[in-house]
């Protein structure tokens, strides 16, 4: 496998020529099921199978951790694409195993996905290799639903491919892809610390506030659920903001409506994993 290297312009035309290729190999002649969930990296697989002139068809999950704005973009990126999009129901917040949220939530979820995904082409007579967006930056992370998807034999195209984000983005662009420079956008599930449970009703708490945020283009951002208190993390160029009225009292009545009593801002801005943080020591003065 080769890995992209970064040190000047990339190649773009190598770069597209990789990626078509990987998918072809891969799909072996057989229908390109790419679980897709809007993200850049799920969306550039599902833009490849495409291209490799595959007969492709994008898999939305659906469930209460799925923003209704992220479950829209999703459904406009296939459209832009021109891809046949298909949701799937998958229900992973029945299962305690995921309601647990002991840190192999991922592993329930992804399961679930892939298991409701089989089951759908089999009952729909679809022969098909299922695809996800997973990526080699994705492989150094505790990430449990990397497990699920090697039972599930799940291809990931651009791991073979040997992308990074910095070559996803690269190529995305060049394919003119709207949401080439979009931010991560975790599920809803992500913003419950480790050993808290995740309910529909608690992600429908975190959705309010965060579609709140959007519409007041504070975003991106996370609304962190603390019990009674929501932490709003946001970018430092954007956290004034909050403070400021009427966004200030507007941002506490929508907290409150959601069932809050306390918003927070965090100083520490949009973090990737906080709720996963260890205090190892004060910040260095």
């Amino acid at each position: 496998m080769t890995r992209w290297c970064h040190t000047g312009e990339m190649d773009t035309s190598a770069l597209e020529s990789r990626l078509i290729q990987t998918v072809r190999a891969k799909s072996a002649g057989r229908r390109a099921l790419v679980c897709f969930s809007g993200g850049v990296d799920s969306t550039l697989v599902l833009a490849a199978c495409i291209k490799a002139g595959l007969e492709t068809k994008a898999l939305l999950a659906v469930s209460p951790s799925l923003a209704r704005e992220e479950r829209a973009e999703a459904h406009a990126l296939a459209g832009f694409l021109g891809a046949e999009l298909d949701e799937l129901a998958t229900d992973e917040t029945d299962l305690p195993g995921y309601r647990a949220n002991a840190g192999d939530r991922c592993y329930w979820c992804k399961s679930t996905l892939y298991g409701v995904a089989e089951k759908a082409a089999a009952e729909l007579g679809l022969e098909g290799v299922l695809m996800n967006g997973t990526q080699l930056e994705d492989l150094g992370d505790v990430r449990p639903g990397l497990q699920a998807a090697k039972e599930h034999g799940v291809v990931s195209p651009l791991v073979d491919a040997g992308f990074d984000k910095a070559a996803i983005r690269v190529l995305a662009r060049h394919w003119g892809l709207p949401n080439a420079d979009k931010a991560a956008a975790p599920c809803l599930a992500s913003r419950f610390p480790v050993g808290t449970e995740v309910t529909p009703e608690r992600l429908k708490q975190v959705e309010a506030v965060e579609s709140f945020l959007r519409t007041k283009g504070l975003w991106p951002a996370r609304a962190r659920w603390h019990d009674s208190v929501v932490r709003v993390e946001l970018d430092a160029a954007l956290a004034p903001r909050c403070f400021e009225e009427p966004l200030r009292t507007e941002l506490e009545r929508a907290a409150w409506r959601a069932g809050f009593r306390f918003v927070a801002v965090d100083l520490g801005g949009v973090q990737s994993g906080s709720l996963a943080k260890r205090i190892a020591s004060e910040p260095a003065s």
